[in-house]
């Protein structure tokens, strides 16, 4: 691989690593929805019951927001009907997501009832008509705590005092950084593994990783098609590239998973430690700062004892040309240089 694709692959993998990649694959969306979302309606949704409708919404918005997904789910039952899952994603502290989703969802129903009205005509001023129900959820990937309040109402000025009259929702909080890896690994499924991947974020989180069983996880993939593995080899190298590994080295770990070979994976992880080797680098730069300075340190302590020499050399009267011979030699300076040195003091 040339410079120029592995900057493409750089680029575009570590940006789009979480949300896109996980929920732009309707078979992990629906292992997310039923394992993190502690709702009786999603408890039996399948692939098959998701739609991506992400198209038709999130590049309306100015910003960019290419890992924000929204999904037509369609839920059985004896009384079918249909929700909009929107899942934003986020890897730092955001206090403005309420209202950027607020203006999701105001969007979809906007949306909603302009395909309604197209289809038949004044049917959205009837009683009956009914807005599909928005379930907002925020997969949260950082390191630090959420702090973001649930609820709109507290984005709003005085919001308590004028609840009555203001826009309320709660959205969902999924923060990976709660999850135990015991927790992840006890849904036995490909997204668990993707979350795991996706929770390295310190070095106790990476030795914890290699802590699991290869065996557990390649029990997980033992029935895993082929462009799943794919997704998480994507998700695993975005994060091997996210840490500064070499493409090349990163692509044969990746190898391993696709390969459903855990063990080698591990195996050759415990000869790799990217933080420890972020920590070398980090001393390296940091003796190499000291010396540094140690060097100057010197020189300043060099120049400060031949101005002093020189400054005593004229106090007692000594001649100039004596003065210099005895900088040559004491201090072994050039001539030239030490006739510079006695003129300058």
């Amino acid at each position: 691989m040339s410079k120029d694709e592995a900057e493409v692959v750089i680029n575009s993998q570590v940006r789009d690593s979480g949300g896109k990649i996980i929920f732009g694959d309707n078979t992990l969306c629906s292992q997310f929805l039923r394992d993190y979302i502690p709702l009786p309606y999603l408890k039996d949704v399948q692939p098959e019951d998701i739609e991506d409708v992400s198209e038709r919404f999130v590049p309306l918005f100015a910003e960019e927001r290419n890992a924000d997904r929204v999904k037509k789910v369609n839920i059985r039952g004896a009384n079918p009907f249909f929700l909009v899952s929107l899942i934003e994603h986020k890897t730092h502290v955001d206090y403005n997501v309420c209202m950027q989703i607020f203006r999701y969802m105001v969007y979809i129903w906007d949306a909603y009832e302009k395909e309604a009205e197209q289809k038949q005509k004044g049917i959205s001023k009837l009683a009956g008509f009914k807005y599909p129900v928005v379930l907002p959820i925020v997969y949260y990937e950082g390191a630090e705590n959420w702090t973001v309040p649930a609820d709109f109402k507290s984005r709003i000025q005085q919001g308590e005092a004028f609840a009555k009259y203001i826009p309320d929702f709660e959205y969902y909080l999924v923060p990976l950084k709660d999850y135990s890896n015991e927790e992840l690994l006890e849904k036995a499924d490909e997204i668990s593994l993707v979350m795991l991947i996706n929770k390295l974020q310190t070095p106790e989180d990476v030795e914890k990783f290699r802590r699991i069983s290869p065996q557990k996880l390649e029990e997980i993939l033992r029935e895993t098609p082929k462009y799943l593995l794919d997704i998480i080899g994507d998700v695993f190298l975005a994060f091997l590239l996210k840490e500064n590994m070499p493409v090349e080295e990163a692509e044969d770990l990746v190898g391993k998973v696709r390969e459903k070979k855990m063990g080698m994976l591990f195996e050759n992880m415990v000869k790799m430690d990217i933080q420890e080797e972020r920590r070398k680098t980090e001393e390296q730069r940091r003796r190499a700062e000291e010396a540094e300075q140690k060097a100057e340190d010197a020189i300043q302590k060099l120049d400060d004892s031949i101005r002093l020499f020189v400054e005593s050399c004229q106090e007692f009267g000594i001649a100039k040309d004596e003065v210099v011979a005895k900088l040559v030699e004491k201090y072994e300076l050039e001539p030239e240089e030490a006739g510079k040195v006695v003129e300058m003091y």
